[in-house]
C-alpha cells in the first residue's frame, strides 16, 4: 500500500480509503439489509492490505452502515485504522444537538473517538445552519475533549461556496467530489488547489462517478487503451495529482476490494503521462456530450414519499443515449412506479447533492418512454 501525507495534520493515510456508503446488502431494495458477515471480511481485509482510512456516515444504509463498521472495527482492528464519520447537518437543529449525535455515533462505532469528523455535505443552505448553531465551536470543543481528532468536512455546491467554507475555519480536511469528468462541477480542480494550497487534506469521493466509470458508454471506452481497466484509469487520474490526499471508493464486492487494493499498491503522483492526460480529457468530451443526467446513484434522495426508484428511473433515462432506446425501454420497464408516479413534491430535490430538478426531468422522463 502507498501513503500520502495528509495536509498539514502530520499524519499519513493509505492512498485508498475504504468507503462503507455502499456495503453488500441482503435485499437489494432495502439498504439496511447489509450483508454483516460479508461487509465485515471486505474492511478487513482492506485494513489487513495497508488500508489505514476506514468513512462512514450518519445516514449510510439508513443508520446501519455505522454499526456495522463498529463491529467490523472490533478484534484489534480499531487500532489499525483511522476512523471518519460525518455529522449529519440537517437534522442540528441547536447547538445541543452536536453533542448528542456525536456521542450517538461513538456508541454506534463501539470508540471513544473518530480520527476524521466531517460536517455532511455542506451548501449554502446548511453553511448556514453551521453558523446559527455555533457548529466550529462545536467542533473545537470536540477536539479539545479527545472525542475527534480533526475537523473537516464534505461538499456539495458551487466553487465560490467552497471557498467561503474553506477560509471560514481552521479545517484539518476537505471532502469533494471528483473525477476526470467533474472537473468543472463542484469544487472541481479549482477547488481541489485551493483547499491543497491552505494546508488541508483532501479526500475524494465519487472517483468514479457514482459506477458511471467503471462501466462507461461504448464510445468512452473506445477512447480508453486496453492496458489498463476503466476503474483503473479513474482512479489513476486522481491518484495521479500530488493535491489528493486520499481517494474513496464505496466497495461493494470482495472483487472490487481486491481490484482496488492491487490498483492502489502501484498508485503514485505523476505516474500519467501527458499522452493519457489528453487521453482522459477526450474521454470526458464524449462523456459530456452524452450525459443526461448526472445522477451518482448516492440514493440521498430515496426513499420516495410515492414509490419511484429515482436513480434506477434516470439509470434508465441515461441508457436512451448511451445504450440506446431499446435498451433503456428493458430497464424502464422493470421499474414498478413510472416517471409519471412523481407528484413533485420535490422532497427529492432537497435533498440531492448533485442539485438535480427532479421533478421537471420526469416529466421529460414520461415524454421520452410514452
Amino acid at each position: 500500500m502507498q501513503y500520502r501525507k495528509f495536509g498539514n495534520t502530520g499524519v499519513e493515510v493509505s492512498a485508498l480509503g475504504f468507503g462503507a456508503m455502499r456495503l453488500p446488502v441482503t435485499d437489494p431494495s432495502d439498504s439496511k439489509s447489509i450483508d454483516e458477515k460479508e461487509a465485515v471480511r471486505m474492511i478487513r481485509t482492506a485494513i489487513d492490505n495497508g488500508v489505514n482510512y476506514v468513512d462512514t456516515a450518519y445516514p449510510y444504509h439508513g443508520g446501519m452502515s455505522e454499526v456495522v463498521v463498529g463491529k467490523a472495527l472490533q478484534d484489534g482492528y480499531r487500532e489499525k485504522t483511522m476512523l471518519a464519520t460525518k455529522l449529519p447537518v440537517w437534522m442540528v437543529q441547536k447547538e445541543e444537538d452536536f453533542d448528542r449525535i456525536l456521542n450517538e455515533q461513538l456508541e454506534k462505532l463501539q470508540t471513544d473517538h473518530v480520527d476524521f469528523y466531517l460536517l455532511h455535505a455542506l451548501n449554502k443552505d446548511r453553511w448556514k445552519t453551521v453558523e446559527e448553531c455555533h457548529l466550529l465551536k462545536k467542533l473545537d470543543e470536540a477536539k479539545a475533549d479527545g472525542r475527534i481528532r480533526f475537523a473537516g468536512f464534505s461538499f456539495h455546491d458551487d466553487l465560490n461556496t467552497f471557498k467561503e467554507i474553506v477560509d471560514a475555519f481552521h479545517w484539518d480536511f476537505c471532502q469533494i467530489q471528483f473525477n476526470y469528468i467533474d472537473l468543472e462541477h463542484q469544487a472541481g480542480m479549482q477547488g481541489l488547489k485551493y483547499a491543497a494550497s491552505k494546508g488541508l487534506g483532501v479526500v475524494i469521493m465519487e472517483p468514479l462517478l457514482g459506477g458511471k466509470l467503471a462501466v462507461p458508454p461504448l464510445q468512452v471506452q473506445k477512447v480508453l487503451p486496453d492496458t489498463k481497466t476503466p476503474v483503473e484509469w479513474a482512479l489513476d487520474f486522481l491518484w495521479n495529482l500530488p493535491e489528493v490526499s486520499l481517494m474513496l471508493s464505496g466497495m461493494s464486492t470482495m472483487q472490487q476490494t481486491q481490484d482496488n487494493l492491487m490498483y492502489a499498491d502501484r498508485s503514485h503522483i505523476g505516474m500519467l503521462s501527458g499522452e493519457d492526460v489528453a487521453m482522459l480529457g477526450k474521454a470526458k468530451h464524449i462523456y459530456d456530450t452524452m450525459a443526461i443526467v448526472p445522477c451518482t446513484k448516492c440514493a440521498y434522495c430515496m426513499p420516495c414519499p410515492f414509490g419511484l426508484d429515482i436513480p434506477k428511473t434516470f439509470e434508465a433515462y441515461n441508457q436512451t443515449a448511451t445504450k440506446g432506446m431499446e435498451k433503456a425501454k428493458e430497464l424502464y420497464d422493470t421499474l414498478e412506479k413510472k416517471a409519471d408516479a412523481c407528484r413533485k413534491c420535490r422532497h427529492c430535490e432537497k435533498e440531492c447533492p448533485q442539485h438535480i430538478e427532479i421533478s421537471q426531468i420526469m416529466t421529460d422522463i414520461v415524454k421520452v418512454f410514452a
